[in-house]
């Protein structure tokens, strides 16, 4: 059973945020008590609010200082390769959506001039085009030109495969 989606706000209520920081806290510690268990990881939380003394750390105060000084030991290079802010990361999902966006485009492009091709088959009238247009136009013809080719080859190969029958034998 999924719970209703949660507005990512500051809740103003002091008696339910404090409520919720002690279910969100719980719920993160179990989390990370599960992942290194599934994945044998390590892993350590210190969570700090500043109404309370003491930060809550997770599993233990040495587990900490073990984790963190494996982490220290790690050569600068490996320890922040995979390591990203959140500049980089939005960098980096800026430019997948833009390569995304221009396989798109391409594709629109290709499908618009391939109506066009069957526009002009079917009125015979190239009339309109901007050279841009007549160019990538060609470009579609010369693409299904090709693949005609090769459906041709296919099937005079497949024609000689086939067996032969001669009557009376």
């Amino acid at each position: 059973m999924g719970g209703k989606k949660v507005k990512l706000a500051f809740i103003t209520k002091d008696t339910t945020r404090k409520a919720t920081y002690k279910k969100r806290v719980k719920g993160l510690m179990k989390k990370l008590n599960e992942i290194t268990t599934l994945c044998e990881i390590k892993a350590c939380a210190i969570v700090f609010n500043p109404e309370i003394l003491e930060p809550q750390i997770w599993p233990s105060i040495e587990g900490v200082q073990s984790v963190l000084n494996q982490f220290i030991h790690v050569p600068k290079f490996d320890r922040g390769r995979k390591m990203l802010n959140h500049e980089s990361y939005l960098k980096e999902k800026i430019e997948k959506l833009s390569e995304k966006l221009t396989k798109k485009t391409k594709e629109n492009r290709k499908m618009k001039m391939t109506i066009q091709m069957y526009h002009f088959l079917e009125k015979g009238n190239i009339e309109g085009l901007s050279t841009v247009d007549h160019d990538d136009l060609t470009y579609v013809i010369d693409e299904k030109m090709e693949e005609i080719n090769m459906k041709m080859m296919e099937m005079e190969i497949n024609d000689q495969r086939a067996p032969r029958f001669v009557n009376g034998s």
